[in-house]
């Protein structure tokens, strides 16, 4: 199979799209939704599902294969979420879904070393140039308080540096100025971060050397080190400006602290090596997940082999997890890496991403609506703003309400976006160019709605 083509049966016409009013049927999913707000916090699982900052209910899936979702209702989408970022091979790719059914024989669970991990781990290694020893976890949010723990464990010291609108996961010491879910609900922080938890956090904008030489400046011997989205993802998509994560490395080797990329969107997906393969910039620990669990929960971090040596039991510093390392997910990353290490893979994203994001910018042009955005390989992301969006604080300059009303105009013509104005955009390999037209004229007739 073309992994770069959407099966033909799973093609949208253009005309099935386009005709689509605002009587979308999701009757379904609004008696489930509200089923589950009885069982569940606020009906979800993790609250930009919600649809909180773009109203109405969310829509609920039924099931997904190449580029396309389904919900409960029979209406089917263009995805752009992708998982939120894991199914850069398209939804339930069949190569990975024959893999997956081979491990299913063997067991879900083992809770003992397996050859498959050794599998995943030479491919991570050999693919991230940070990367000499890796420790598999079960989400981006664990591998973040895991590198967390061992850069205070490593250097001795108790604080951090992280940007305003990053993301880390929802442990304690990453709830300030955080991005994400945190932006969308309004949400400065979170209650119930103790103060002891936040009080070693410090934050600086995004993009902003100085605002970190200052911070150094002012604590020049109790700062573990610097942790940072390489290319931001959890404020909406801001790309580094030239010299800022060079300017990092050379900050924190000159104060002997360390540089974490969190690479849990952008690996392997801006490139297969990661932001740091693309940029140039070698940093000392690296957190990953998505991708390379090929849509199963995982996550991982690693780096120098020196500072990995004092993860348990090599070293000191405890972490552990029953379902680290767990054989499906193995299985799914490993069939997943293969894949995108065929010929022409990462070419061919930039060009679908770059032509939508060009679409998506012209068409808002024509009707006069601010808007600024870009793409970088197979992440995207706009602001209704006129830009440029080089930090948060830019990005808060975005017109919410607006991209609200564009949500649910696309929604409405079949397109599926992330519920909040604060999320980058993935494209997968199922992408097909008919795809990209279908949904740029979407965006076309949706801004001229709404303008």
């Amino acid at each position: 199979m073309d992994v770069f083509r959407s099966q033909a049966y799973f093609e949208l016409s253009v005309k099935h799209i386009l005709v689509r009013t605002s009587s979308l049927n999701t009757i379904r999913s609004q008696e489930i939704f509200v089923a589950a707000q009885k069982l569940m916090p606020g009906g979800v699982s993790s609250p930009v599902r919600a649809f909180k900052s773009v109203g109405g209910q969310p829509i609920v899936f039924d099931r997904v294969k190449g580029a396309y979702a389904w919900d409960v209702d029979g209406n089917r989408f263009i995805d752009y979420i992708g998982s939120w970022g894991p199914a850069i091979c398209g939804h339930a790719n069949p190569e990975v879904i024959n893999a997956l059914h081979e491990a299913l024989e063997k067991g879900t669970s083992f809770g003992a070393p397996c050859i498959l991990e050794n599998t995943l781990a030479e491919m991570v290694i050999d693919a991230v140039p940070s990367i000499e020893s890796v420790r598999f976890v079960n989400s981006g949010t664990e591998a973040c308080m895991s590198a967390l723990r061992l850069m205070r464990a490593f250097t001795g010291r108790d604080k951090v540096i992280k940007f305003e609108g990053c993301y880390h996961g929802h442990a304690d010491m990453f709830l300030v100025k955080a991005g994400s879910g945190v932006a969308t609900l309004g949400l400065p922080n979170s209650p119930g971060v103790p103060n002891g938890s936040a009080v070693d956090t410090l934050t600086a904008p995004y993009n902003c050397l100085e605002s970190v030489k200052r911070l150094f400046a002012e604590n020049p011997d109790s700062i573990s080190g610097v942790i940072l989205e390489p290319i931001v993802g959890n404020a909406g998509f801001i790309a580094p400006q030239p010299g800022f994560l060079e300017g990092l490395r050379e900050l924190t080797n000159e104060y002997g602290a360390l540089l974490v990329f969190d690479e849990v969107m952008t690996g392997f997906r801006i490139g297969y090596g990661g932001a740091q393969g693309k940029y140039g910039v070698t940093p000392d620990l690296t957190t990953l997940g998505k991708i390379i669990g090929g849509g199963l929960p995982v996550g991982a971090y690693g780096g120098r082999a020196d500072i990995m040596n004092m993860v348990a039991p090599a070293g000191i510093m405890y972490q552990a997890g029953t379902l680290s390392g767990n054989p499906l997910a193995m299985t799914a990353g490993i069939k997943t890496l293969e894949l995108l290490k065929r010929e022409g893979t990462y070419e061919r994203l930039e060009i679908i991403t770059n032509r939508l994001i060009k679409g998506i910018v012209s068409a808002a042009n024509t009707t006069g609506l601010p808007i600024t955005g870009s793409n970088i390989s197979a992440m995207f992301g706009f602001f209704f703003c006129k830009g440029p969006v080089n930090n948060f604080e830019d990005a808060k300059a975005s017109d919410t309400q607006l991209f609200a009303r564009l949500h649910r105009a696309m929604l409405e013509r079949g397109i599926y976006l992330a519920p909040s104005a604060f999320e980058a955009g993935f494209i997968s390999l199922a992408h097909s160019d008919t795809d990209i037209d279908i949904t740029i004229t979407a965006f076309k007739e949706s801004f001229e709605e709404i303008a």
